[in-house]
């Protein structure tokens, strides 16, 4: 008997690129089917109540997008030992997110049954996309797909035994979470109306703001109606969600029109460069950051020109140029509420707490790709930050501090346990241990280069430079450093 990550001599492997599952990668129904999966998710109430206290879906969907395409990359790819290992970081992730919710209730994103939820919206949500745009998978398709969706349980859970075993158990399964368990979380309302309606410029798109407006105004509900008629009815009914009249027409004829992808030349859609781009800030070292800048470029002119021709009545404002200066320095220095709602505020929900901080904790750890023990070492000094914090700028006692107390404070941040997280920080990026940060290891937290003086460096960064520049950013609240696309962009 086979096991749940094994095939027989002479099958196709269930991992890897000739997987069903790698056929769908780069298709661009795939995006169609992630946003129906997502709000699938959402909806279960230990999830939603995991993804409202968590997630940085809502302040930092771009990179929630990335990290989550490159998961699902290692997790399907060929190599074992690779799969091993992302599904060992994504269960320590999960270990430290449990709570209650609204109501009381417990959850836990280690639960069995939840995880073995998500995985089963991202199979469904597939064979529903392929229905969608006129090409059902046939029988033995299906099959095959199922087995690959329960290998990849298997992987993170140890056995695929909270989905059924057998493809037609499985319907009976997940009809009857959809119509007993499945609630109007606050969580699916946000990734509903709240995600699209707001949803953030990409890095690619940062500096036309009046244009991304303009297309979001536009394609945010629409895509918003789309997911909404795509959904089973069962829950819309149950939920109360709205359905725009010709929704379902409309939703038909996106899922038609993506799947026209399918005659295009192999290679031409790449999803992993196509996140890649759209996530290059302006300075990076990145051969593909010219075409960027240049892009950029244009779609400055584009939004200059539209504002001429129908001004928003939203003005957006100027278009930003470089920061600006702070006497004696190249950097810009942003106000205190920008900083705690694009650094401080990872989550999203209006307030600082120690999700926030686990958030940026684990973008650096998968940033720099950790294993046990760094990984927990870099926890417990943002966890010692955010006791510090607390203890300074909780002055309500409610257990979070909220805008007003730390515009009220205004403090400098620097205390004994950031100074810690910062030399913490250098230690797990010094992968060598020499003592100083080398080009190879400044891009693998950065992703850019050195912006230095390479002949007065020594082609190196220093303990003393690497935590004063961590602490500039955190307590001066500096602009235009190498920590602002780590951890205030979208």
């Amino acid at each position: 008997m086979m096991s749940d990550t094994t095939t027989a001599a002479g099958e196709v492997p269930l991992f890897g690129p000739e997987s069903q599952f790698g056929s769908f990668f780069d298709d661009p129904r795939w995006a169609l089917a992630m946003i129906r999966a997502t709000v699938l998710e959402a909806a279960h109430p230990q999830i939603g109540a995991a993804l409202v206290d968590n997630s940085t879906f809502v302040a930092h969907p771009w990179r929630r997008l990335r990290n989550t395409f490159l998961s699902m990359r290692r997790m399907f790819g060929a190599d074992a030992s690779v799969r091993e290992r992302e599904a060992a970081r994504l269960n320590r992730l999960h270990a430290r997110m449990s709570g209650s919710d609204s109501r009381g209730r417990a959850y836990d994103a280690m639960d069995r049954s939840a995880r073995a939820w998500v995985v089963a919206t991202l199979f469904e949500s597939a064979v529903t996309m392929c229905r969608l745009s006129g090409q059902p998978l046939g029988q033995d398709t299906m099959e095959r797909m199922y087995a690959e969706y329960r290998a990849f349980l298997a992987a993170l859970d140890g056995d695929a035994t909270a989905l059924p075993e057998e493809l037609g158990d499985f319907w009976r399964y997940f009809d009857g979470v959809v119509e007993n368990e499945l609630e109007n979380t606050e969580a699916a309302r946000v990734i509903l109306y709240r995600l699209f309606d707001h949803l953030p410029a990409p890095a690619l798109l940062d500096g036309a703001p009046a244009l991304w407006a303009a297309g979001r105004t536009v394609a945010g509900p629409l895509l918003g109606a789309i997911t909404v008629a795509s959904l089973p009815e069962p829950y819309r009914r149950r939920a109360g969600l709205p359905e725009m009249p010709g929704a379902a027409a409309l939703m038909q004829g996106a899922y038609l029109a993506t799947g026209l992808a399918r005659f295009l030349p192999q290679g031409w859609i790449n999803a992993e460069s196509i996140i890649e781009v759209l996530s290059l800030s302006p300075d990076s070292d990145d051969p593909r950051a010219r075409t960027v800048t240049a892009l950029r470029s244009r779609m400055r002119r584009a939004a200059a020109l539209l504002r001429l021709l129908s001004p928003l009545s939203d003005d957006p404002g100027p278009e930003p140029g470089p920061a600006a200066s702070v006497p004696g320095s190249e950097e810009g220095r942003r106000s205190a509420e920008d900083f705690f709602h694009k650094v401080l505020d990872q989550t999203g929900d209006g307030h600082l707490d120690w999700p926030d901080l686990a958030a940026m904790a684990r973008e650096l750890a998968t940033r720099l790709d950790l294993d046990e023990p760094e990984e927990t070492r870099l926890y417990d000094a943002f966890a010692a930050w955010w006791r510090e914090l607390q203890a300074a700028l909780d002055t309500d006692g409610d257990g979070r501090v909220s805008a007003g107390e730390y515009a009220a404070a205004v403090p400098s941040l620097a205390g004994p346990a950031l100074i810690r997280a910062a030399e913490v920080l250098f230690d797990v990026t010094d992968k060598d241990g020499s003592g100083t940060i080398d080009a190879d290891e400044y891009r693998a937290l950065f992703r850019t280069a050195f912006h230095r003086d390479l002949a007065t460096t020594d082609g190196t960064c220093s303990r003393s430079a690497f935590v004063g520049d961590f602490l500039s950013f955190m307590s001066g609240r500096r602009t235009s450093t190498p920590y602002d696309p780590l951890l205030a962009d979208a």
